[in-house]
């Protein structure tokens, strides 16, 4: 049974500001939440209003664009991956910001062909500082490439780059709310609790930043996916919720620098007629509230969509300290539904086993997105595919095979064009970009690529190489599917910048799970063995050599002379007596000492020439 969802929505507006708080209801346990910043600023006042600049514009990316000359720029921070199946893959949300895990970033930037990897690499190393990230790693060619059709940025000055094992915690987060006006300290961002962002399922946070003629906009997004802590209704599969429920704290009024602070709630067009066939079915009587729920407040405003979404309108600017804003939802009825979905749900996993090569395969099923009984049979589906896989991960682009309904089809016949960039050893990735052309009766289509495992440098591998390594999400795009709301023309949108957004047509697109593929790994123990081996050896050697250089053999012998003076007489009686005993004359000590310097001379000569020996030995032996 399908469950409750929900997603937040926040947008400023620099020169005119708008704060805004979206929520939609698909299917699904969990809260998504959504807040987009947006910062607009004319070129010209750049330069000659720089005081009101400081307040209105962040001065830490607009000195970025000049610098490094930006046309246009998009980076994520995303820990989890979007749930295309239970959460929906055909809304601006899932369109538009659900980004693959790790670190995402792409630019276009203003400069010669020549200089455009200088700059992507000044502006990674920036944007690490920045964002206290490792995106600094992405300065190697082998982070990065230049895709011609995914992005729709057919010029040659696009990089993209991804790190799919970045990890995301709040040193990432924090930067990220610096250049919010009012930071995490009023308006709609005061609900960006910390442990109730990083708890949840997914999140992730975005900043995009495009430079015009005449303007400069910077937009920052921020989508999470919650679970609720209310429990759930003995007859209701969907739990209740409210904003002090899911963040722990309510809204007490707008940013200062908002002109207008609004939220929105969103019913996405299945659930609203399933609670008109509810309504139909327990009320027969007309009523312009939908059955089945009920709202802990009256919305300001109802704006319908063309799809049969419905959206409630709240401002917030009326509310403040003494009365804080709390949106809460209560159920009334079991209610199930489900989501509009992408044409084809995309997954990709790993064939083969063992060390040496393997497989990649793409798999797109069918979600029944067209009713396959009306579908005429020249109808076609465009299908985009963008793969780049790391130099050290060998594909043989020629063992491309693409099954149909689980049967082999000749290349020719489904791809339409295809740009391949084959890695280069330690250089750069390899890339490839299909164009598919599949019938829309397909129920399943797959794709298969053969590879060979490379073999690395031991300076190459990171820390956890047991682990295994990454290959980067593959992104599928269907370029005759847009997702946007359509709202009717009686609702009045000039004030609401957020739903003029909505409005804007978004490629559908899906990103695919990220792979790990094991390679052969050395024996990361044999170098700390030699190395202990050798320095014992080395501590013999040396200790032997200055015990022997450093010995006064003549010291010696004068305190071992002194030590038998101060002996006495009872151990001359002893050896004389002893003497006597074996019958033979009591020997001089004089004669003995007198011959020890020369025997302890050759006893020191050999000990030097023996060690001299093995170092020589040792020496030719390693060398």
């Amino acid at each position: 049974m399908r469950k409750t969802y929900e997603r937040l929505s926040v947008r400023y507006m620099y020169g005119v500001i708008d704060n805004t708080l979206r929520f939609s209801i698909p299917c699904s346990t969990t809260y998504a939440c959504y807040l987009m910043l947006c910062q607009t600023k004319k070129r010209t006042m750049i330069s000659t209003a720089l005081l009101v600049m400081l307040l209105l514009v962040v001065m830490s990316m607009l000195e970025r664009v000049q610098k490094f000359k930006i046309k246009e720029l998009e980076l994520s921070f995303t820990q989890g991956r979007w749930n295309y199946e239970r959460w929906g893959g055909f809304d601006p949300i899932s369109s538009r910001h659900a980004k693959p895990p790790g670190v995402e970033l792409w630019a276009v930037f203003d400069v010669p062909p020549s200089e455009v990897d200088a700059s992507w690499r000044n502006l990674t190393n920036t944007l690490s500082g920045l964002f206290c990230a490792s995106i600094n790693f992405l300065e190697s060619s082998t982070t990065y490439s230049a895709p011609k059709w995914a992005f729709q940025h057919t010029s040659s000055n696009f990089r993209y780059g991804t790190l799919p094992r970045e990890a995301v915690c709040t040193e990432n987060l924090t930067p990220w709310l610096k250049l919010l006006p009012c930071r995490d300290k009023a308006g709609l961002s005061t609900l960006l609790d910390r442990p109730s962002i990083y708890k949840g399922f997914y999140h992730s946070q975005q900043l995009r930043l495009k430079s015009a003629a005449e303007m400069i906009s910077l937009e920052q997004t921020l989508t999470i996916a919650l679970k609720p802590n209310i429990q759930r209704t003995s007859f209701s599969s969907q739990p209740d919720w409210s904003l002090s429920s899911i963040f722990g704290t309510k809204v007490t009024g707008k940013c200062v620098l908002a002109k207008s602070s609004s939220v929105y709630l969103q019913l996405e067009s299945g659930l609203v007629a399933e609670l008109k066939n509810l309504q139909k079915e327990n009320d027969n009587t007309p009523s312009e509230n939908l059955y089945g729920f009920e709202l802990t407040k009256n919305p300001d405003r109802v704006i319908e969509e063309k799809g049969s979404s419905v959206l409630y309108e709240y401002a917030v600017d009326k509310y403040n300290v003494s009365k804080p804003f709390d949106l809460g939802l209560m159920w009334k009825s079991p209610v199930s539904w489900s989501c509009q979905h992408a044409p084809l749900h995309a997954t990709r996993f790993l064939m083969g086993s063992g060390n040496e090569r393997g497989s990649i395969a793409i798999s797109l099923k069918s979600t029944d997105f067209q009713n396959s009984s009306i579908i005429d049979e020249s109808c076609k589906i465009q299908v985009d595919v963008l793969q780049v896989v790391p130099w050290y991960i060998k594909v043989y682009y020629h063992t491309l095979h693409i099954f149909v309904d689980q049967s082999p089809t000749a290349v020719a016949d489904v791809i339409e064009k295809i740009h391949v960039t084959p890695s280069k050893d330690k250089v750069s990735p390899g890339l490839m970009e299909m164009v598919l052309k599949l019938p829309c009766s397909i129920k399943s289509a797959a794709l298969t690529l053969e590879f060979d495992k490379g073999f690395l440098h031991i300076d190459e591998y990171p820390p956890d190489a047991n682990q295994g390594f990454d290959i980067p999400s593959a992104l599928i795009s269907f370029p005759g599917f847009n997702a946007s709301l359509l709202f009717l023309k009686s609702n009045s949108l000039d004030n609401s910048p957020m739903l003029l957004k909505l409005q804007e047509e978004h490629v559908v697109t899906a990103y695919t799970e990220v792979l790990l593929v094991p390679l052969t790994t050395p024996d990361f123990s044999m170098p700390y063995n030699v190395i202990t081996i050798t320095c014992t050896v080395f501590a013999l050697y040396f200790g032997s050599l200055l015990n022997v250089l450093r010995r006064r053999v003549g010291e010696e012998e004068r305190i071992l002379k002194s030590k038998g003076k101060k002996s006495g007489k009872l151990p001359f009686f002893l050896a004389k007596l002893s003497a006597k005993l074996r019958g033979r004359p009591l020997e001089q000590s004089s004669s003995s000492s007198s011959d020890s310097p020369s025997s302890n001379r050759y006893k020191l000569l050999f000990k030097v020439t023996l060690v001299a020996g093995l170092a020589i030995a040792w020496q030719y032996y390693f060398n």
